[in-house]
């Protein structure tokens, strides 16, 4: 049984904190004025995020889900639709009320390489977000709070940590500390864009085992984005599988990894290594760029890919239908 369904049981059921409803972004490519494209990122996106559960993002690299991920964290601002914390519209926050959201939903960043200050110690970039957000600290206070946080995500002996750069890291320690970043501002959500992608695959189930025991004890709502739909069912009680900036499917994490219903996330399943299954080349044949969705396109952007596509796939794209308890696909071949 995965984390998130053992802990499904213990999590009561709460009003969502932060919620997207009916999410456009459009993107302007090319430089001269004739021959700009409006590349329609995300189309119609609704996702809720709950204390103490986790909503899994899942698809193919350019499918939009760092895109949803930045709108949450308001980098980008919706073309149409509206995002919500708490019940209050994200786009009116500015001031105190801004900074106060920033401090509320944190990001962790897919590359620790980057993600931090390579000339700074360990312990600056723990204080930096500190001396920002909680002014009230004393600068003994910052220190042991920085010890504290660095306890709290593994790196022991603390006070070693916080001298070092992060070259003198390995790449999980680097996530680690991106991690205890992200939680020095006491958070309510984390946003985690493929966190453990870039890290060597004996240290990843150690970070979502930190993520799983984060989001248990401090009660955190988080957004997993990854393009692993195994590691989703592990981490995530919900999921929800992006095309071409469309939800195609979306559910408990384990009906779509049970009975997926929609044919993109039938092929994501079968790309997952089994050993009890012998090596074919169908999913090769069938693999293919994510199309650019401009606002010219029309009808479902998976049937180019899809081995059920008729002529009224290339021409509507289908509304949601429930395919079962909370579960919902979008094919008009269901």
């Amino acid at each position: 049984m995965s984390l998130a369904a053992m802990t499904t049981s213990a999590v009561m059921t709460e009003a969502p904190i932060l919620e997207m409803r009916d999410v456009d972004m459009r993107f302007v490519l090319g430089g001269l004025v004739g021959k700009r494209t409006t590349l329609r990122a995300l189309s119609g996106i609704s996702l809720k995020l709950t204390p103490g559960r986790a909503l899994a993002l899942v698809g193919e690299s350019g499918s939009g889900k760092s895109t949803c991920a930045r709108m949450l964290a308001r980098v980008y601002e919706p073309a149409a639709g509206e995002i919500s914390f708490r019940g209050t519209d994200i786009g009116k926050l500015s001031g105190k009320g801004l900074t106060d959201y920033r401090a509320e939903v944190q990001m962790i960043f897919q590359d620790p390489f980057g993600s931090l200050n390579p000339t700074q110690t360990i312990g600056y970039i723990l204080e930096r977000p500190l001396r920002i957000h909680r002014p009230e600290l004393s600068g003994k206070e910052v220190r042991t709070e920085s010890e504290a946080l660095l306890t709290q995500v593994g790196l022991v002996p603390a006070a070693e940590y916080l001298k070092r750069r992060p070259h003198e890291l390995s790449g999980g320690q680097r996530q680690r500390v991106a991690i205890a970043r992200a939680l020095s501002v006491n958070p309510t959500v984390l946003l985690a864009d493929e966190p453990t992608s870039m890290l060597d695959v004996s240290v990843r189930l150690g970070i979502l085992n930190l993520l799983e025991d984060l989001k248990r004890d401090k009660h955190l709502a988080a957004l997993y984005i990854t393009h692993d739909i195994a590691t989703a069912r592990y981490f995530a009680e919900e999921t929800a599988v992006m095309y071409a900036g469309h939800l195609v499917e979306q559910g408990p994490s384990e009906a779509i990894t049970d009975h997926p219903r929609h044919p993109y996330t039938q092929l994501l399943i079968a790309a997952v290594p089994n050993p009890k299954n012998k090596i074919t080349g169908g999913a090769v044949r069938r693999a293919a760029d994510i199309p650019l969705w401009t606002a010219e396109s029309r009808g479902c952007p998976f049937a180019p890919r899809c081995p059920r596509a008729t002529d009224i796939c290339r021409e509507i794209m289908p509304d949601p239908t429930p395919v079962g308890d909370s579960h919902m696909a979008r094919c008009h071949h269901l």
